[in-house]
């Protein structure tokens, strides 16, 4: 096991890594910014390095700070959380190469699934169900043209290195996907410095799920059900739960066991997710995050299983704790990321936190690194914390969620609360009927104007 662990994130991730590194008995060391010196994972880790300015490339992504805090407390290992550098597969050659562990896949992997195109190439030759579409970047107009009119309209565009989407745009017709394809460049070339995009076919009403997979990097791995994640705006999740509404027990083992099967035949390390579109009866892969998921404790509230406490395991050359037919799925979870921001607008309110009262009770967690008289600095993502509550059925779940909600108090900055609040009292979403554009209906039609929504 390893002896000492730099957390290489900020914020509520870093708080969580922090304590699995505590319950197994393991130092740790917070990296943060000038910003975040008063933050919560670094009053409370062993040790701590200021890496640089408030701004994200001058501290948390510099990769030359980030060796030298390792050198100066002797860490071997770092866990890069998620976002940031979590799937850079230069910064995990660069530790490898200075004998300190990266807590997460192997560099290749990362690589190989952070390209889109490479990443369906990849699921398709390890038997994942994947979107029709085309089978690498496409160049020329001529050649979407071509592609579109083989699978149909609509049609969506995606940039090659895209994410958070960015370099996506959807195409209803020829003239449309003439124009989407010049767009969905420009913004992938702004974004990720490559312009490369690809089609896929458009699904009208899909819902977003994904699947838990953890890999010992030798050929074992297991599958450890799946989230909704369906509720988004502009391709941001905002509410996960598991399991989804929509699949049955046997949907559910079929498309776990593909993605555990793959995941054997490719070696795979540490924890990731397989993400789906579903619709009608068929799953279709859209990309793999190699790293832990902002959602993760939906999947520990349902199964028992310290995620990140087995990334840490895996990472020092230990086999999976557990086998596939030890996995049991035990009532309903829901994550609500409480944002600070405009509930309706989603405009960014960093500032001062005034008071914070965080609900409890039975089923209820709560993963955050705020506090009363904690400001929340501008410079990156607005994620206040995360309520997680589980119940025996999804009713329950809504119910405890409910209250939850109506307990949970935070002042001084606008956040996402009141929208939370207005979803969980929805027909729509307490029958479990909706997918990914339905939370953009809902905000676009008004749903929040009504005086009973927050």
């Amino acid at each position: 096991m390893f002896d000492k662990i730099l957390i290489a994130n900020r914020g509520e991730i870093a708080l969580r890594i922090l304590r699995a590194c505590k319950e197994l008995g393991i130092a740790t060391v917070a990296v943060h910014s000038t910003a975040d010196a008063g933050a919560m994972h670094v009053r409370l880790a062993d040790e701590s390095v200021c890496i640089g300015p408030p701004q994200a490339r001058d501290s948390y992504l510099n990769i030359p700070s980030l060796l030298a805090a390792c050198e100066i407390t002797g860490a071997d290992a770092v866990h890069p959380g998620y976002g940031f550098l979590s799937e850079n597969a230069r910064f995990a050659d660069i530790l490898e190469s200075h004998n300190i562990h990266f807590i997460g896949p192997k560099a290749d992997h990362i690589r190989v699934m952070g390209d889109k195109i490479e990443a369906k190439r990849t699921a398709k030759s390890l038997g994942i169900p994947c979107v029709p579409g085309s089978d690498g970047g496409i160049t020329e107009d001529d050649e979407a043209l071509r592609v579109a009119a083989d699978i149909g309209y609509p049609v969506i565009v995606k940039a090659a290195a895209g994410g958070g989407g960015r370099g996506m745009k959807v195409a209803r017709s020829e003239t449309d996907l003439v124009h989407a394809l010049q767009t969905a460049r420009t913004e992938a070339k702004a974004a990720f410095g490559d312009d490369a995009v690809y089609l896929e076919k458009y699904l009208e009403k899909p819902r977003h799920i994904e699947i838990q997979v953890l890999g010992d990097g030798r050929g074992g791995a297991v599958h450890i059900g799946e989230r909704d994640c369906s509720l988004q705006r502009r391709h941001q999740k905002v509410w996960e739960e598991a399991p989804s509404p929509a699949l049955n027990d046997v949907m559910r083992e079929d498309i776990g066991r593909v993605c555990a099967e793959a995941m054997q035949k490719l070696a795979y390390r540490g924890a990731g997710t397989i993400e789906f579109l579903y619709e009608d009866g068929n799953f279709y892969f859209i990309e793999m995050n190699t790293r832990i998921q902002v959602e993760h404790p939906v999947t520990e509230m349902i199964t028992g299983i310290d995620l990140v406490n087995e990334q840490i395991r895996i990472a020092a050359g230990s086999p999976l704790s557990f086998k596939q037919d030890d996995v049991r799925i035990s009532g309903h979870a829901i994550e609500c990321r409480i944002n600070a921001e405009h509930p309706v607008t989603f405009r960014p309110s960093p500032g001062k936190i005034t008071y914070f009262h965080p609900p409890g009770g039975l089923g209820v967690r709560v993963d955050s690194a705020a506090y009363q008289g904690y400001t929340i600095p501008p410079h990156y993502d607005s994620l206040i914390g995360k309520l997680i509550v589980h119940g025996r059925t999804r009713n329950e779940c809504l119910m405890r969620l409910r209250r939850a909600l109506d307990e949970f108090v935070v002042e001084g900055v606008e956040t996402t609360l009141p929208l939370f609040r207005a979803l969980v009292r929805n027909p729509d979403i307490q029958n479990g009927q909706y997918d990914i554009h339905w939370l953009e209906k809902f905000l676009a039609s008004g749903g929040m104007d009504d005086p009973a929504a927050g």
